[in-house]
């Protein structure tokens, strides 16, 4: 499900394959519309150029290695620069062969479905670009996949999109267990449910943010 705020999106996804891996992105940048694109054209050509030039094996590797050319692009090593501008990020390296993953996350997590249960692994907190701690180092967390799980990665837009009767936020209790409930039915049927409930939601309010949801079955 891919739905930007307005034509351009300052959410944006990524996936390739590398041999017997794929690598994956759900990134959600600073700012909508234009300010917002132009933050997804520069993360989206980082990580292309990361993963197509660098010999990173780790997850945590790709995403250090994009905050220092993000902070490096924006100027935010400058004891002038003001900029704040970055974006949250979740980017998972699917071993296919051997059905393991890694995660590295800035703020985002990814969900893992498995055997009807819904597994979080989450992100660090801080961002891909300035951070008041420049010193800190993304994790890398390994998780052993099995045939028939569900993997979600995600912006923040669905769960803070504004609706209902009382004009509430979705929130994410709401949207784990809509995941929960249509977690059965094939990735094509899910985006469909996805993008309903969100209709019904919304009625007549605005949309508040871009937003993305990414599911890969294993």
């Amino acid at each position: 499900m891919y739905w930007p705020k307005q034509i351009v999106s300052g959410d944006f996804y990524y996936l390739t394959k590398r041999k017997n891996k794929i690598i994956v992105a759900v990134a959600d940048c600073t700012g909508h519309g234009v300010p917002g694109a132009f933050m997804s054209m520069l993360g989206i050509a980082h990580i292309n150029e990361i993963v197509n030039t660098a010999e990173f094996d780790c997850a945590d590797q790709i995403l250090n290695e994009l905050k220092e050319r993000i902070m490096n692009s924006l100027h935010q090593r400058d004891e002038e620069s003001k900029s704040k501008d970055g974006m949250d990020i979740a980017l998972c390296i699917i071993d296919l062969e051997n059905l393991e993953m890694q995660f590295s996350g800035a703020y985002n997590p990814v969900y893992i479905m498995t055997n009807n249960n819904l597994e979080v692994l989450r992100g660090d907190r801080m961002p891909i670009g300035f951070h008041y701690k420049e010193d800190c180092y993304f994790t890398c967390h390994h998780y052993s996949l099995k045939k028939g799980d569900t993997i979600y990665l995600f912006s923040d837009g669905y769960c803070d999109q504004f609706g209902g009767e009382n004009h509430n936020k979705f929130m994410t209790k709401r949207f784990n267990h809509l995941l929960l409930d249509i977690n059965q039915y094939p990735l094509p049927k899910q985006k469909e449910w996805l993008e309903n409930t969100m209709r019904e939601w919304m009625d007549d309010k605005d949309q508040v943010d871009d937003i993305t949801v990414l599911g890969i079955k294993i």
